[in-house]
């Protein structure tokens, strides 16, 4: 479904990515792993077409995409719940959930998108007409992923669903990832919190300032010793 080739993102004269390939497919949940800048984000922006691909070409069933606007991304089928949420604060959930079906004309289509995401975060039913900066942080969350559903996505980019997050809330929203999924949606997830991303993901990806170190399935990376000492505080699952 999803291919990177050679990616290389510059910001400026230092290079973020640096000859990545990677590859995602249909109906897979992939989770990319690294600490702090290893440049998980910017891939996620680069198939987005947020960060602008220096080298390399970046293959969405086939099609060619890094030359693509992000408009044009969207309604091929890809979206994403960016870091930080990034919820328009002053606007109602209803308005927010409204914003994210922009690149769709079909009000019936949109009427059962809107009940799903309800069903799936009945939260934000409760909360439609509250002002989505009144928020907390989990429902922001929420918010932010039922926004990327309802352009309909064939692939869904999530970037640190879980960051600042409490347990308890963290551990619904990975179900809910996993409720996703299981409806058909392919998901990349990007995520701090390494352990539960490898119980949750089908195949995992290892980053590192910009490169691939590892690849596999994810049930063997939790249990890979670099791994465990590197992300998993040297703990076995």
């Amino acid at each position: 479904m999803l291919e990177l080739r050679n990616l290389k993102v510059k910001y400026g004269p230092v290079e973020a990515l640096h000859g990545l390939n990677l590859t995602v497919n249909e109906g897979e949940l992939v989770t990319i792993l690294g600490a702090n800048g290893a440049g998980k984000s910017t891939t996620l922006m680069a198939v987005s077409g947020l960060a602008a691909v220096s080298e390399g070409e970046i293959r969405f069933n086939g099609r060619r995409i890094d030359t693509l606007r992000s408009h044009q991304i969207v309604g091929l089928g890809i979206t994403q719940a960016p870091e930080g949420r990034r919820v328009f604060g002053p606007l109602t959930v209803a308005e927010n959930l409204a914003l994210g079906a922009f690149s769709k004309n079909d009000r019936l289509a949109m009427a059962k998108r809107l009940a799903w995401v309800y069903d799936l975060f009945p939260r934000l039913f409760e909360r439609q007409a509250q002002m989505a900066g009144t928020l907390s942080g989990g429902e922001q969350q929420m918010l932010a992923i039922g926004r990327a559903l309802m352009a309909e996505p064939r692939l869904l980019l999530l970037d640190e669903p879980s960051l600042g997050l409490a347990p308890l809330l963290v551990k619904s929203i990975f179900h809910t990832v996993r409720a996703i999924n299981q409806a058909g949606v392919t998901v990349i997830l990007v995520e701090q919190n390494a352990r539960a991303a490898l119980k949750l993901a089908d195949r995992a990806y290892v980053m590192e300032v910009g490169r691939l170190v590892m690849e596999g399935p994810a049930a063997d990376l939790l249990h890979n010793p670099q791994v465990q000492n590197t992300y998993l505080g040297g703990l076995s699952s």
